[in-house]
């Protein structure tokens, strides 16, 4: 059912919240399921994880999510006096966390796999097996703000207490978002275990699980928001594309510029040229993940059809063919993903660590244009990856526009080439150094000529 919301004697800009529903979907009920016929949308989702799977299409496709992730969001008010927490079965998957958020979609405290601890087997750590049966958990879910941050972007030797700090805000809402990324092959989206569920223990001792706890967690509360929460208004990204003195093409510079992740400022700074170097970092997105850094670009196909991208490949643990004991790499996971505008938040696709071929030399190659445009090189027996960009480029006002985005998860502490490690802007290229994209843009007979197809150059 689609909402229509109306506005009555308000200009948008002067909405300080509003409420809005992930994707405009309603919260379902306990008896709605994954196999509901009626359902226009696929994936499991129930009573507290009623906002969901965010994912490529044909799922939730909203907040710029990884084509190879799927996530929930929960919006709920802990009772006074009671205790919440909630129990789940580790995935069979790369990676999951849970992450609090406040009402900007500014993300709070991380709580990863690996530091959660249980009487039972967790697969996330490294040389555990991940086939084991026995993979049960439980978290403690707080209503108050972290006395300190805890550290993310890599794996380190700390102790989280199995508790996620959730504060709430506005009229006592609280936000979590539950994320799987790369279910092993034939387990998506869930992982192949069941989504974790809420327990509920009242001031004299009752315990509600499951349905039971959704209605004294109010958890059919529609979710009230910042406007800019999702993405930049309409409006405001109009103004932004029409900077003065600036060419057609702006702010797509050729070759492209890649710009790290910091607060809303910046990450409109790319349009603006207005980036505070001192900005905080991984705050300027729309529901990031606090154990991912990034890095974008804004690219233009009128500088030419094909932007072709070239790095070193970090390592990672090899998880999607149910692979086991767990791996250990430079990164936990690394992606490079085709979006829309800031507008719509909306991905294209994206390639991952595993489907990206990687020559002999440990060099990547990946291509991006619109499906027409393919090189016929472009495919993974040629040793090179390729993404589409969308028909209507930015799906508002520009066919040609882009945004390509790579993303490191987990570092390991001994990484030193990580966009975690790029705390500024003007840092990026000597600290990534030979991890650093190289980008340039190329016509579709140009790619074909210039990287032939030689089959056994390929790991």
């Amino acid at each position: 059912m689609k909402k229509t919301w109306a506005v009555t004697g308000l200009r948008l800009h002067q909405l300080h919240l509003v409420l809005l529903v992930f994707a405009l979907v309603p919260a379902v009920t306990a008896a709605q399921t994954a196999t509901d016929s009626l359902d226009p949308i696929p994936g499991p989702r129930d009573c507290f994880w009623a906002r969901g799977p965010h994912s490529a299409d044909p799922y939730i496709n909203l907040a710029y999510p990884d084509a190879n992730v799927f996530y929930w969001a929960a919006a709920f008010t802990i009772p006074q006096g009671t205790r919440f927490s909630i129990e789940g079965h580790y995935p069979h998957s790369r990676y999951m966390s849970f992450i609090s958020y406040d009402e900007r979609g500014r993300p709070i405290e991380s709580l990863a796999d690996y530091l959660i601890e249980s009487d039972s087997h967790n697969p996330f750590i490294s040389e555990s097996p991940r086939d084991n049966g026995n993979r049960e958990y439980k978290i403690d879910i707080l209503n108050a703000h972290p006395a300190s941050d805890r550290q993310v972007g890599e794996v380190l030797n700390i102790d989280s207490n199995n508790v996620l700090h959730v504060p709430a805000y506005g009229a006592g809402q609280q936000v979590i978002l539950y994320r799987i990324y790369l279910p092993d092959e034939g387990k998506a989206p869930g992982g192949g275990v069941n989504l974790p569920s809420p327990v509920l223990v009242l001031e004299d001792g009752t315990e509600l699980r499951g349905s039971n706890a959704c209605g004294a967690l109010q958890t059919d509360q529609q979710v009230a928001i910042t406007i800019d929460a999702l993405g930049i208004p309409t409006q405001q990204y109009r103004e932004l594309i029409s900077q003065p003195n600036k060419p057609d093409t702006w702010p797509a510079h050729n070759p492209p510029e890649w710009f790290i992740q910091l607060d809303r400022q910046s990450l409109i700074g790319m349009y603006t040229g207005d980036i505070d170097p001192d900005a905080p970092r991984s705050e300027g997105g729309f529901y990031p993940n606090l154990d991912n850094h990034y890095i974008r670009t804004i690219v233009n196909r009128k500088h030419g059809k094909v932007l072709l991208i070239r790095g070193r490949a970090p390592t990672t643990p090899k998880t999607y063919h149910g692979e086991t004991p767990m791996g250990a790499g430079e990164l936990r996971y690394w992606s490079v993903c085709s979006n829309q505008s800031f507008v719509n938040t909306r991905v294209n696709d994206c390639v991952f660590d595993e489907e990206i071929p990687v020559s002999v030399d440990g060099l990547y190659t990946i291509a991006i244009s619109r499906p027409e445009d393919r090189p016929r090189n472009a495919i993974k027996e040629c040793g090179i990856a390729w993404l589409p960009m969308a028909r209507d480029g930015d799906g508002m006002f520009d066919p040609d526009v882009t945004i390509v985005q790579i993303r490191h998860m987990l570092s390991a502490p001994d990484f030193d080439y990580s966009i975690q490690r790029v705390h500024k802007q003007s840092d990026l290229e000597s600290t990534m150094g030979p991890y650093m994209p190289r980008s340039r843009y190329l016509m579709p007979n140009q790619v074909e000529t210039i990287f032939p197809c030689l089959l056994d150059a390929v790991q």
